[in-house]
């Protein structure tokens, strides 16, 4: 039995109706705002500290949530989720250690005194596919800057999240942190996400998931960093050792079962380095699909002409059997050759999974043409690959496609993703005004951090002030340990952690919200968007 067939089925009752939604929702906005409070007057020594300590409580269970994630949502490698949890926990905390989201920074030559100010609250839609690396990512980005953040679950990895947004939380709190400044939500439905999503209690919605989840949450009329879907073209040319670039495409699109958006999704190789690459592929562990078997998966993973599901981040073995197929044990990657990139060819589109698709080509200027057709069918602005050794092909290609981050010699899941590359390491993906996203780069804490500037008169005679040593934030005096905790009424409380229930006082609303109708277009979305993915789940 695999794990989705054994665990409980979804009730979409459950998540279309919850008359309690819109009052926790509320309940948990309160008690956020109230630690941001806060919290936005820390200094850097204490968010140092609780950093640090929500941190280590990640990696410290970064096995624990790669098993559990697993069995929880039935897809992906346990190794490699313990990597991405550690490299999204402390991983994400050592990469910024010289970095300092607190201190104001002067420019005596500029005569400007620059105070950063944190985001608030911040809503973190967080995806199935890797479900606890981006709840650790982005709680600890809200640490680093002084915010705080509610975490709204996928509801196929919902138990696991909720567990994992808990622990940095509590450590947190203990750490020193004003009580509430993670919470999570236990039970995703749609009221409370869009309750929460359109309260103007909520600053920030950092979406991480597919388009109908983004385009809900830049329609919530709330400001918004949301990313794209990603279809990543990888082109190989004469100029490549094809030894190093088969192993590293390979294993990249086999790392977690191809779960990261940032997985190969077309293989292009020139004629002149195809007999080369493939026989190195075979080596690697890749499988080269003859058209009829081809033929049969990707009917299959492309039921009606759009991908399905039950397939993401299954492994090729487990894909084959489906098929009919039989393959060698060692099967890592299924290759499944196509002639054109069009949109009617299914195999040109983004796919979940490790089936990767394979176009040969006359020389590497076609390669280029092939690579922005991929992308013209999906992927704008999110990122692509290149294996070569020649700059100005390079320089043609980066040029070319209509992405903001192209690796170079390296498997692009983890090196457009900054864990193998020196580009921010990430589990959001900005796409740009090329994937019609606010952000253009991948997601680090400056994106959740703002800055009030001091500027004074630049006629030289004018002075500027001494600001040496001016810090307006402090650790709370007579600090020792947790912080008093949030003032809970008695006949509210909740049985659950402090530091992530969703509890709170009554609300009283100070501020106006959307008008009926932009709600209910919004509560729409959301519904259409759960019902496609709960149909697909339950078979259509």
């Amino acid at each position: 039995m695999t794990p989705e067939m054994s665990r409980a089925p979804i009730s979409v009752s459950e998540l279309l109706t919850d008359p309690a939604g819109v009052p926790r929702a509320r309940a948990m906005l309160q008690r956020a705002e109230w630690a941001g409070r806060a919290f936005a007057r820390y200094d850097k020594p204490a968010v140092d500290a609780i950093v640090g300590a929500a941190a280590a409580a990640g990696a410290a269970r970064a096995r624990e949530y790669a098993e559990r994630a697993v069995r929880e949502t039935g897809f992906g490698v346990v190794e490699h989720k313990v990597l991405k949890n550690v490299a999204c926990s402390t991983g994400v905390v050592e990469h910024y250690a010289g970095h300092d989201y607190v201190t104001p920074r002067v420019d005596a030559a500029a005569k400007v005194v620059e105070v950063p100010r944190p985001a608030g609250v911040v809503l973190a839609l967080t995806p199935s596919t890797n479900p606890v690396a981006t709840v650790f990512f982005k709680c600890l980005l809200a640490l680093m800057t002084r915010s705080v953040v509610v975490v709204s679950p996928h509801p196929m990895a919902k138990e696991v999240c909720a567990d994992a947004a808990r622990a940095l939380g509590e450590a947190a709190v203990k750490a020193g942190a004003p009580d509430g400044v993670i919470q999570v939500v236990d039970e995703p439905s749609v009221p409370l996400i869009d309750a929460l999503m359109t309260d103007e209690r909520t600053s920030v919605i950092v979406a991480t998931g597919g388009v109908p989840v983004v385009r809900a949450a830049y329609s919530s009329g709330t400001p918004a960093i949301g990313v794209g879907p990603g279809n990543v073209p990888v082109l190989v040319d004469a100029t490549a050792d094809p030894a190093k670039a088969a192993r590293r495409i390979v294993d990249s699109k086999s790392f977690d079962n191809s779960v990261l958006c940032t997985n190969e999704s077309v293989l292009i190789v020139t004629e002149q380095a195809a007999t080369a690459l493939l026989r190195h592929l075979k080596q690697a562990g890749a499988y080269l699909l003859a058209p009829d078997e081809r033929d049969r998966v990707a009917a299959m993973l492309f039921p009606g002409g759009r991908f399905d599901i039950r397939f993401v981040g299954k492994d090729a073995s487990w894909i084959a059997a489906e098929a009919g197929l039989r393959v060698p044990n060692r099967t890592r990657v299924l290759l499944a050759p196509f002639d054109l990139v069009v949109p009617e060819e299914p195999l040109a589109h983004e796919k979940l999974c490790p089936v990767l698709g394979l176009v040969r080509v006359p020389t590497a200027r076609r390669g280029i043409d092939a690579a922005r057709a991929v992308l013209r069918l999906s992927g704008r602005g999110h990122s692509a690959a290149i294996h070569s050794t020649d700059p100005q092909v390079i320089m043609e290609y980066g040029a070319a496609v209509e992405v903001l981050r192209v690796a170079v010699n390296v498997g692009n899941s983890l090196g457009s993703a900054g864990l193998e590359t020196n580009l921010a390491p990430t589990m959001t993906i900005g796409t740009g005004f090329f994937g019609r996203s606010s952000v253009g780069e991948n997601l680090h804490p400056s994106h959740l951090v703002q800055w009030t500037r001091l500027a004074y008169n630049r006629d030289p005679a004018e002075p500027f002030g001494d600001f040496t040593g001016l810090v307006p934030w402090q650790t709370p005096v007579g600090h020792q340990g947790p912080v008093p905790p949030y003032p809970v009424a008695s006949n509210q409380r909740r049985d659950r952690p402090a530091a992530a229930g969703g509890g709170g006082q009554a609300y009283s609303p100070a501020r106006s919200e959307l008008n009926g109708s932009d709600a209910s277009a919004l509560r729409e979305q959301i519904r259409r968007l759960i019902l496609e993915e709960l149909s697909q789940l339950a078979g259509g």
